[in-house]
Order: structure tokens, then C-alpha cells, then sequence
């Protein structure tokens, strides 16, 4: 079955100035505007965030359209870079379609979002830490420093 071509709201790795954004989107997209996902919780995970789905919260993040010609090309690498696999067991993210906000205009749209798969979701909501502003980028810049690495003798 062929997934629905919708935009994809992305909220890591994959926004402006980010690590993957150019490697993954430049050239690929035809906008991408500011947008937030309600109904999920953002949680800090080992380099990269992920969305949990659970009532009252939002995470931020940009809404991405592709150039047409580009979809099928851009869906898949987002899904490798995901290590997503439709019905996978061993998915970290699965990758559903929700509501996205426009930031600009509050307008709803349909759009591809990344989240954590059950197990993962399970453990961040047990262990995992939560990113209250639902933006990685600021969560990022308000995390707790690493712990000092052991000295050796």
C-alpha cells in the first residue's frame, strides 16, 4: 500500500540549522513553516528528541511540504534515517499521520509525524526526560550538563 503523500511535521534533528536538515531536505522541500503537534509529549532522547502521544501536550517543530517530483525519495530516506519499516517489531519511531498546527494562521493540516514506537514510549514515560516547552531546541539549551567523566589513575 502506498502511503498518502502529506507533508511531514519534523521536530529534532531535521529542522533548520540542525544536523540532518540540509543532509535530508535540502533540495527535496518546497516550504517549510513553523507548526506544533498537540497531543504529544516531547522527550530528550540519546542525541535526538522523541514525541510520545499522551493528552496535554504540544511539541514544536516545522512542517515540511516536499517538491512533488521529490516525495517518494524524500519518504523514503526520512524512513531510513527513522529506521522506520511499516509493521516493524523493532521500530524506535513509528510514523503516523496527525494534525499538525500552522503556526502562522492556526489552520489544521494532515501530516506524516515520527513518534515513539510503544516500547519506547513506554520506557521514556517511565525513565525518559520530559522537555516541558515541547522544543527541542530550547530543551536542549536548558538541559542539565553531562555528568564529569571518571578521572583515570
Amino acid at each position: 500500500m502506498t502511503p498518502a503523500r502529506l507533508p511531514f511535521f519534523v521536530y529534532g534533528t531535521l529542522r533548520p540549522g540542525e544536523a540532518n536538515h540540509d543532509l535530508f531536505l535540502r533540495g527535496r522541500i518546497r516550504s517549510e513553516e513553523p507548526g506544533r503537534l498537540t497531543g504529544a509529549l516531547l522527550y530528550d532522547g540519546p542525541g535526538y528528541p522523541y514525541a510520545v502521544e499522551g493528552a496535554g501536550g504540544e511539541v514544536m517543530g516545522e512542517l515540511v511540504t516536499p517538491r512533488t517530483g521529490a516525495y517518494a525519495e524524500l519518504l523514503a530516506a526520512l524512513d531510513e534515517l527513522e529506521e522506520y519499516t511499516p509493521g516493524g517489531p523493532r521500530n524506535l519511531y513509528e510514523r503516523v499521520a496527525r494534525q499538525v498546527i500552522r503556526t502562522a494562521d492556526s489552520t489544521s493540516v494532515r501530516a506524516w509525524v515520527y513518534v515513539a514506537a510503544p516500547p519506547v514510549a513506554a520506557r521514556l514515560r517511565t525513565h525518559g526526560r520530559l522537555i516541558e516547552s515541547g522544543d527541542w531546541l530550547l530543551g536542549r539549551a536548558t538541559a542539565p550538563p553531562p555528568p564529569p567523566a571518571p578521572r583515570t589513575p
